[in-house]
């Protein structure tokens, strides 16, 4: 019985239309995240590469880490994900909700 199996993909594709894998994602040891990264990271879970489950553990980010990334890029896109217009995009989102 293949009740619960989950079939992955062996890659996706990625923010910058690359293929990605397992192997080419950012290694666990990441400390710097960078837009980029961050990007793939997100596109190897809305692919199926990864679970969110996954990325937490193998990154040691939090759920809520994770889940603002996906907001971000969701409402904004890569530029989105720039720690230095978070508040900038915040903004033009909520401007954008009242109308």
């Amino acid at each position: 019985m293949i009740e619960n199996q989950k079939i992955r993909p062996g890659k996706v594709i990625g923010p910058l239309g690359e293929q990605l894998t397992l192997d080419s994602l950012p290694p666990p040891s990441t400390t710097r995240w960078v837009v980029r990264r961050k990007a793939e990271v997100v596109a190897a879970v809305n692919g199926g590469l990864l679970s969110v489950d996954d990325v937490c553990a193998r990154y040691g980010l939090t759920v809520e880490e994770f889940a603002g990334w996906q907001r971000a890029i969701d409402r904004s896109g890569m530029p989105g994900l720039r720690v230095t217009r978070i508040q900038h995009y915040k903004s033009l989102y909520e401007r954008q909700q009242k109308y």
